[in-house]
């Protein structure tokens, strides 16, 4: 039987491990999509994805428009940002990062104006009509990364590669406690997303397209089925499990096939992209909007106003602190992302980010803090719950050992960072915390190697080049030195 075939008839895979954290989607997903409106400055982070920051072109002082470009790109990996709203370059500068991390970085501070005025836009009447090039172009000039998390440039994943793309798959799982931007997305927009859809089958031209939305929002899939006019899309409903959003785990449900070790989906005829990604190409092609606001979900106890909002990338988190009416306890904490992958922001002055999908934050009857960590007692639970197979706590211990070669060994990288092992860990270790700092530490390891080496084979350049130099002087056909300096050469023999 075809893949279609198979799903048509109901046919799913599994993938190994995954857990069944409480969902907590409500009450964050009852209501309708509220607008942020616009805070007193717009922060917006030069780099917002993975890849290079892409080059200034504004300066302080300059008034932009609503939807120009302030950075430019000048490779595939650099992602341009654009004004979220017209207004004044006010200052570009070190600021507080939206990452782990917690460092500042440069960003551009934009003073909106209150006109929203657009720069020029050329709409598209007919995708059709534009060749695939054009329309990844399109994309690429719109700083579209990917929305469901991960920021990898989404014209990246769309060009063509040596193996020909055989199946697209729009990930609308969102399997991740409290974060419902996807679902009400697809809830309220559905035509928008399946045009997008539309538009990405027309770039990749795969044979099979599938649309997965996990079994928990009966809402969205009936929205998508109901707008839906394609039969060559196919929308599935997957079993709701903990990380079944995974790009791997997700290509291992629905298609049966497993990701090479340190390979890409495109390795085996199969790009995924999420469905605000897909909403975000239909906006940027069809009515040349570029990239410059999100569904963002706004949850946890300690807001007085839950829900889903449009933000405009750039605004301060704690601008939608005090807008949904946050009630601090003492302690608070605020959390970029979910429960399981996400982060505890530093600072509230962190800005939204195009892949930031949630601001959470939980009171301590909701969401504890980290236990103390205790000895690992090699219950293998770890083990079980992982969905990429690996050996987490053989992991946990070559990484307080700093072992990089065993890391490597157990496939270390092939770890997607879920948290399902830290989840059902009895000793409260936690692992992923262990693993992003030895990820990190090899990598700078391989740079130093890398820059070491670089250095090296310089410095043997520049002695081969001074042994010939000295060689074509030495030679046959070199000119005789005047006497001068044929004197001065003697004497200076004599005296060493």
């Amino acid at each position: 039987m075809s893949l279609l075939q198979d799903l048509n008839a109901g046919k799913l895979h599994d993938f190994h491990g995954g857990i069944h954290p409480p969902e907590r989607k409500a009450p964050a997903n009852l209501a309708p999509i509220s607008h942020a409106g616009l805070p007193e400055e717009l922060i917006l982070q030069v780099r917002q994805h993975i890849g290079q920051p892409a080059k200034i072109r504004v300066q302080v002082g300059e008034r932009v428009l609503r939807g120009q470009p302030l950075t430019e790109p000048l490779n595939p990996m650099m992602i341009p940002v654009h004004a979220p709203t017209s207004g004044t370059v006010v200052a570009i500068e070190d600021r507080p990062l939206c990452h782990p991390s917690g460092l500042d970085g440069l960003c551009i501070v934009l003073k909106p104006d209150g006109e929203d005025q657009w720069r020029p836009r050329y709409p598209v009447a007919d995708f059709r009509l534009l060749s695939a090039d054009v329309l990844l172009e399109r994309v690429h000039e719109a700083g579209i990364a990917g929305l469901g998390g991960a920021g990898f440039p989404a014209h990246v994943k769309l060009t063509p590669r040596k193996k020909k793309i055989e199946t697209l798959i729009i990930n609308g799982v969102e399997c991740e406690p409290y974060i419902s931007a996807d679902d009400r997305l697809m809830r309220e927009h559905p035509a928008e997303i399946l045009l997008g859809v539309e538009i990405l089958r027309h770039i990749v031209q795969p044979q099979t397209t599938i649309l997965a939305v996990e079994d928990n929002k009966p809402e969205a899939l009936a929205a998508l089925r109901a707008a839906n006019r394609d039969e060559n899309l196919l929308i599935v409903a997957v079993p709701t499990k903990y990380p079944s959003g995974g790009e791997k785990q997700l290509i291992e449900i629905l298609t049966g096939l497993q990701v090479p070790r340190n390979g890409l989906p495109a390795d085996i005829g199969i790009v995924v992209q999420n469905v605000g990604t897909a909403y975000a190409v239909k906006q940027a092609v069809i009515d040349d909007e570029p990239l410059t606001r999100r569904v963002v979900t706004l949850a946890g106890e300690a807001f007085a106003e839950p829900g889903n909002a449009w933000v405009h990338i750039g605004t301060p988190v704690r601008y939608l602190l005090k807008r949904y009416g946050l009630n601090p306890e003492p302690g608070q904490r605020i959390i970029m992302g979910g429960p399981m992958m996400g982060f505890t922001l530093h600072s509230a002055a962190a800005p939204i980010i195009k892949g930031s999908n949630c601001v959470l934050a939980p009171k301590q009857t909701e969401l504890a803090p980290p236990a103390e960590e205790m000895a690992c007692i090699r219950c293998s639970n770890c083990a079980d719950a992982c969905p990429a197979s690996l050996l987490p706590q053989q992991l946990y211990w070559y990484a307080r050992s700093q072992d990089h070669d065993k890391l490597n060994s157990h496939h270390l990288f092939d770890c997607i960072e879920c948290g399902a092992c830290a989840y059902v860990c009895p000793s409260s270790i936690p692992l992923v915390q262990y693993y992003r700092v030895a990820k990190a530490d090899i990598r700078h390891a391989q740079r130093e190697a890398e820059l070491a080496e670089r250095a090296k084979q310089r410095f043997e350049a520049r002695q081969q080049r001074l042994a010939r130099e000295k060689e074509e002087r030495q030679g046959p056909g070199r000119p005789k030195p005047p006497p001068k300096r044929k004197a001065r050469m003697a004497e200076q023999a004599k005296a060493g």
